[in-house]
């Protein structure tokens, strides 16, 4: 039995495919999965993986995921260490539970964009800080 495309509107035979290599993108990171098999629409593109495909391309964009939220939590670090504030401060400054700024710096959770902007403004701007402790 033929398998269709339930994506684009030619409903057109999918193509299957062997041992391919794709690319997860996560922001500006990327990770090349090798092996790949399962099926391609000719006329949208669209792939459907095998299960034990799926299941290794997920994996890695899982793992970028991780890698960009890290890299976000380092840098916070770096930045609140510059700012000689302690995380308690820093989540009574963003308005954050009291051990949120902890979760953000391992990587358990990604903060707001709001979050990051106003440290990476304070990183340039480090004289700052003492205007928003007096809010």
């Amino acid at each position: 039995m033929a398998k269709l495309c339930v994506c684009c509107d030619a409903q057109r035979e999918m193509t299957a495919f062997v041992n391919e290599t794709h690319q997860v993108v996560f922001r500006d990171l990327t990770r090349d999965v090798d092996g790949l098999s399962g099926f391609r629409c000719g006329a949208c593109g669209e792939i459907e993986y095998d299960q034990a495909s799926a299941d290794r391309y997920a994996e890695a964009g899982d793992a970028l995921i991780f890698e960009a939220r890290m890299a976000v939590g380092i840098e916070l670090r770096r930045i609140r260490k510059k700012l000689r504030i302690n995380q308690v401060e820093a989540s009574a400054l963003t308005g954050g539970g009291h051990n949120a700024f902890s979760r953000y710096e391992t990587g358990k959770v990604i903060p707001t964009p709001a979050v990051v902007n106003l440290f990476r403004l304070l990183d340039r701007h480090p004289e700052a800080i003492k205007e928003l402790r007096r809010a």
